[in-house]
């Protein structure tokens, strides 16, 4: 079944500067990611028959053509379920139609065969993160769960460290033949990439529980002591995913997090 990646320019701090949006299928077709309303995409939505509409979270480089492309093509609008009053508030109008884990979605060829994009829950990124299965078996539209290269920011509040490393050896269960990231190239080895960022997340966990032990208590001081690279720039992306990190580790008992102070716990 025909999958077209389109990267669209955004002014958010997205990877590359670029979100992609996907046209999956062609008659009907499923537009997802719409970031903005460009000439390539125009082009893309034009030649194909787009009845359904759906972002795989309402972060702002997502979901910024979303209503613009359903009005355009008149298709359906979907949102979670459990995030409505979120969607309204991102993509500024209420959803056509209400999405959930399993949800299955009708795309076709052009020539009368048929497939379905099933809906995939992936939480992590952000708490109404969802991914799209091509097909039986095939690629996974995987959103912000995944890139080619370097790491996905997973930032608390909103962000459940727990969570994202739960989806990510989900999709490596899976095995899909490709994931097709929100940012970035196509990802042509997907067991290779997950692990990767399982790795790294690991990593950064032990860099974390290690401030900790070493008499770390806040935010800056833990933050300080995990990280030895230069974070000008992307200080507070880091600072939220330490607290992400401080988070998980309290829930699994390794350490103590009441908020503001951590220390080491004594059952660890």
């Amino acid at each position: 079944m025909d999958s077209r990646r389109c990267p669209v320019a955004v002014e958010t701090a997205a990877p590359g500067g670029t979100t992609n949006a996907y046209l999956l299928g062609t008659d009907p077709a499923v537009l997802v990611d719409p970031a903005a309303r460009t000439d390539d995409l125009d082009e893309l939505v034009g030649a194909r028959n787009v009845e359904h509409v759906v972002v795989t979270h309402t972060h702002p480089d997502h979901v910024g053509a979303a209503a613009a492309y359903a009005d355009r093509t008149d298709a359906a609008l979907w949102a979670h379920r459990a995030h409505v009053d979120r969607f309204r508030r991102s993509v500024g109008r209420d959803p056509d139609r209400l999405l959930w884990p399993r949800t299955t979605i009708s795309i076709g060829d052009g020539s009368g065969a048929t497939d379905v994009v099933t809906v995939l829950d992936a939480p992590g990124h952000s708490s109404d993160h969802v991914a799209l299965v091509v097909g039986d078996g095939g690629p996974i539209v995987c959103g912000d769960c995944a890139m080619a290269e370097g790491s996905v920011v997973v930032g608390a509040p909103d962000g459940d460290m727990r969570a994202y490393m739960t989806t990510l050896r989900r999709f490596r269960a899976t095995d899909p033949p490709e994931l097709l990231p929100g940012h970035g190239p196509v990802i042509q080895q997907p067991r290779a990439t997950l692990e990767r960022l399982l790795e790294h997340r690991n990593r950064r966990e032990r860099s974390v529980l290690a401030a900790v032990d070493s008499g770390a208590e806040t935010l800056p001081g833990i933050l300080e002591t995990a990280y030895d690279k230069d974070l000008t720039g992307v200080r507070g992306m880091a600072r939220a995913t330490v607290r992400a990190h401080l988070e998980k580790l309290a829930v699994e008992g390794r350490l103590e997090w009441d908020g503001e102070r951590a220390r080491a716990s004594n059952s660890a």
